[in-house]
């Protein structure tokens, strides 16, 4: 589509910033460049390896573990224009629906962010960072998608059929049970192989593994969850200095509501116990009274608020919280992490980071445990859900961290692929001599 010159001199009086394109087919001529900033465009898929459409669809029928999206500014290359936001979701490999749901509703806030940070940076610095960080060949070697043909969609449905029959099947026949991983070093280096498993009995899960060293002994917190009834509980294994694990461990933590995630911390000589109660919107804290099997609480250091999977970080005199939150009901709590501040964890106020989400990618995003100094460098341990929740765990050396700033790249990752039958991996946890993830496994109903 192309605009007359008559109706381009009108546009370009208004002299405006952006223009957003919501409709049309593919945009030609000089409406590209009437407005300062440009015509602006979301495209539902990624465009390095998914162009054309439809959105999102291609990405289910060929299984890809991602499904990407980005806002651009529009050139006259089809779906190769200046990104200026981009994020990863998970793919529901069965349905696009529902994958396409989360998606879209995740999509909808890059508009504003976008536009909150060109007014923040002003037009030439906005610009020039988008362009930093787009590659300087932009070579696309994918097929051109388009609208599958008749034969084309039969294959797609016998695939997904198969699919479907076979994933029934192993539910009928399995369970699977998220259960602790263990080895006596706290080095992040070696194979995995070497890793002691932790079964729970059969209808509870252990997950959420946090290590807190008191008085020469190593004390793993983490989750417990029961079947049953749906819900878990923060639960303790004090681990002998021999290396003996107490065959049960024992139940500190027990609320009408679900708890997970728990994340001890010093504060002024005391020891707090950070657990994730999303369900309830706030972040709660409880005090050890007699550690470690006594605690008081809780104390609410963030309220009306759904921060998943809190977790602290003190350095240089001020307290940073990581969270993932949900900023539009319907997109999943997998792909946005937030980053906020505080000089006092209990008594200031938690200041947001002006670039939030600091992370918006599937892959990376949401916190998989505490951050750890590894040859003076800063590392955060992250879930990496793509192709479902909690599939791995990626350590992220953090390069900028400040009340203005905030970088990370990733250095290495875990994949469940060490024994059989492990499906996923996602928080670790090191110290007190110990090393510990958890993972899930398939287990046989028989």
């Amino acid at each position: 589509d192309r605009f007359a010159v008559e109706d381009l001199a009108r546009i370009k009086e208004y002299d405006v910033d952006v223009l957003v394109r919501l409709g049309f087919r593919i945009l030609r001529g000089g409406i590209l460049t009437a407005p300062r900033c440009g015509v602006w465009s979301f495209h539902h898929g990624d465009p390095d390896t998914f162009r054309g459409g439809p959105a999102g669809a291609w990405e289910v029928f060929l299984r890809s573990p991602t499904t990407g999206s980005v806002l651009q500014i529009l050139n006259e290359e089809l779906d190769g224009g200046l990104v200026i936001y981009r994020s990863q979701s998970c793919t529901d490999s069965v349905s696009l629906i529902r994958s396409l749901n989360s998606h879209y509703w995740k999509t909808l806030s890059f508009l504003p962010r976008a536009l909150a940070e060109l007014q923040r940076l002003g037009p030439d610095r906005f610009l020039a960072k988008a362009r930093a960080a787009h590659p300087t060949i932009d070579l696309y070697s994918q097929p051109m998608y388009t609208a599958p043909r008749n034969g084309q969609m039969i294959k797609i449905l016998l695939r997904l059929a198969a699919h479907m029959t076979a994933r029934r099947y192993r539910n009928i026949v399995s369970i699977n049970q998220w259960r602790l991983f263990a080895h006596k070093s706290e080095s992040v280096q070696g194979s995995l192989h070497r890793l002691r498993e932790i079964i729970p009995p059969r209808n509870l899960f252990w997950a959420d593994p946090n290590i807190f060293e008191h008085d020469g002994r190593c004390h793993v917190f983490c989750e417990e969850y029961d079947e049953k009834i749906a819900k878990g509980t923060i639960v303790l294994f004090s681990v002998g200095a021999d290396g003996h694990w107490p065959e049960k461990p024992i139940t500190i933590l027990d609320k009408p509501y679900h708890l997970s995630y728990p994340f001890l911390f010093k504060y002024r000589d005391q020891i707090h116990m950070l657990v994730e109660c999303s369900t309830e919107r706030r972040v709660e804290s409880y005090r050890s009274v007699e550690f470690p099997h006594r605690w008081e609480g809780p104390t609410i250091i963030m309220d009306k608020v759904t921060a998943i999977d809190a977790t602290l970080h003190e350095q240089d005199g001020r307290w940073w919280m990581f969270a993932i939150m949900v900023e539009n009901e319907g997109a999943k709590a997998w792909d946005e992490l937030y980053l906020f501040h505080a000089p006092d964890p209990f008594h200031g106020t938690w200041t947001p980071h002006p670039l939030n989400p600091i992370v918006s990618d599937v892959r990376r995003a949401r916190p998989a445990g505490r951050l750890f100094w590894q040859d003076g460098k800063l590392i955060r341990p992250a879930q990496n859900c793509a192709g479902g929740y909690g599939r791995g765990i990626v350590f992220n050396h953090v390069l900028k961290l400040s009340e203005t700033e905030y970088e990370e790249t990733p250095i290495a990752q875990i994949l469940p692929e060490w024994q059989a039958n492990i499906r996923a991996a996602h928080t670790f946890a090191r110290g007190g001599g110990w090393t510990v993830c958890d993972g899930d496994r398939w287990r046989s109903k028989l």
